[in-house]
């Protein structure tokens, strides 16, 4: 447990949803400004080759809170999660980020967006948070807070496990609720240190500024396509920058800006609206854009400012916080990810990583070896150089057929460590009796390096 002198960080973890690589202005968005978000970047760690472990939520969201490839829990095989299929999420049994924080004596809070499983058998109290404000599922609209239209639930607003009513737009009521937390947090707890995840839905549809609320009463859907535009996208994003500077603004004011580590990431690449040049492809898509996100890191009080070449995934900030914070992963779930905090020390050089992905029964495939990526949309197979061809137009595998074949087979070998996806995934969903057969904690402990 913490000490009364603890001086390990405190740990706050910012998530978009859906966000460009090119939506902020230090990435180079030129239409509008995002000069909180650009401040944090000047004064910690821009990363340049950071990725997500998929290119839709969810399934990105069991990767971050487990450090494991999401394909090693059923609930990770439906890209995301969808419906009302109560057994299916993740399990309270497996360590996660906040749970191992939490018992190595963290104050642990998700104010957001969970997404990872629905009431009552999973929840982010049953996978160790001490407290949730926020949704349960993928998306609510901004104002109404309302999971769908025409649903007979109210909303999809809850502290911990009890539906509440707020007013006003969700980005913002997020940033209050955070601002509040801390302040308690500080207040009662001066000495413990707390990890707080701040999951945003923002900027996802519905596609609704902080001034379009009149928008939100005659929305059909919350997915409507005949709705958005460049203009209230960027409204959304700066909104976002907006409620994140509150938040950096309170730990300011509390004193412990200096050693708290602030992550700020996208759960997959941009939708529709969204800027990912110089990478094409966005959300659902395996090709750079929907799978490269912006993702920045300040810890002032150990890391100096820089920009990071280092290739990292989602999966990578559990060992990595957990190292932070003088612990570590279970050594009956090792962690897939890496602890990348030696290259940001400065006491190891980047190195180079392998990473795999995979989506909808194996429609896309990919594996980034170093600079070279697999990639297989359906039939069509391309191998890149992304060291010289970040824009994926160069297709390879005639001319480099041994690197091509190579990956394949790792990709090949890898898949074979994780659970298949088959296609009741997508027609039936899975019920309590395949769950129990898929599960299997030997099989998903198997980790290719």
């Amino acid at each position: 447990m913490s000490q009364p002198n603890d001086t390990r960080p405190n740990i706050l973890f910012i998530l978009a949803d859906d966000l460009g690589w090119a939506d902020l202005s230090v990435y180079g968005q030129t239409e509008y400004t995002t000069p909180h978000l650009d401040r944090l970047a000047a004064q910690g760690v821009r990363f340049t080759q950071a990725y997500a472990n998929s290119a839709v939520c969810s399934a990105t969201r069991f990767a971050l809170i487990t450090g494991r490839y999401q394909y090693r829990l059923p609930g990770g095989l439906e890209e995301p999660l969808a419906g009302t299929r109560q057994h299916l999420g993740l399990p309270a049994e497996h360590p996660t980020l906040p749970s191992l924080l939490k018992a190595a004596g963290y104050a642990t809070a998700l104010i957001g967006k969970w997404h990872l499983g629905s009431l009552p058998h999973h929840g982010p109290l049953k996978s160790g948070y001490d407290r949730f404000f926020g949704n349960y599922g993928g998306a609510i609209d901004y104002f109404t807070h309302k999971p769908g239209v025409g649903t007979h639930v109210p909303r999809d607003l809850y502290e911990g496990e009890v539906p509440v009513a707020r007013v006003g737009y969700y980005t913002y009521i997020l940033a209050d609720e955070t601002a509040k937390h801390i302040r308690a947090h500080a207040q009662q707890h001066p000495a413990r240190p707390f990890f707080v995840s701040l999951h945003f839905t923002a900027p996802h549809w519905p596609w609704v500024g902080p001034d379009d609320e009149a928008v939100s009463q005659h929305l059909r859907e919350l997915f409507h396509r005949d709705g958005g535009n460049l203009k209230v996208y960027a409204t959304m994003v700066r909104a976002l920058d907006t409620a994140i500077g509150q938040v950096l603004a309170v730990l300011d004011e509390q004193g412990m800006a200096d050693n708290t580590i602030v992550i700020f990431s996208s759960d997959n690449g941009g939708e529709r609206f969204a800027k990912t040049w110089p990478f094409i492809g966005q959300k659902t898509e395996l090709l750079e854009g929907g799978l490269r996100v912006p993702t920045l890191l300040r810890w002032s009080a150990r890391l100096a400012p820089q920009v990071s070449e280092q290739v990292t995934i989602s999966m990578d900030w559990l060992p990595t916080l957990l190292a932070a914070a003088g612990t570590a992963p279970d050594a009956a779930y090792p962690s897939d990810g890496e602890n990348i905090l030696p290259v940001l020390l400065g006491t190891r050089p980047p190195y180079a990583r392998t990473l795999y992905w995979r989506y909808k029964a194996q429609a896309q495939r990919a594996v980034r070896d170093g600079d070279w990526k697999y990639l297989k949309i359906n039939e069509n197979e391309f191998l890149f150089d992304l060291a010289h061809d970040v824009r994926e137009r160069a297709n390879l595998r005639e001319r480099s057929p041994e690197v091509f074949q190579r990956l394949k087979q790792q990709w090949d070998d890898w898949n074979r460590a994780q659970l298949p996806i088959t296609e009741d995934v997508y027609t039936h969903g899975v019920t309590p009796d395949t769950l129990a057969d898929r599960y299997v904690p030997e099989r998903s402990q198997r980790v290719v390096r």
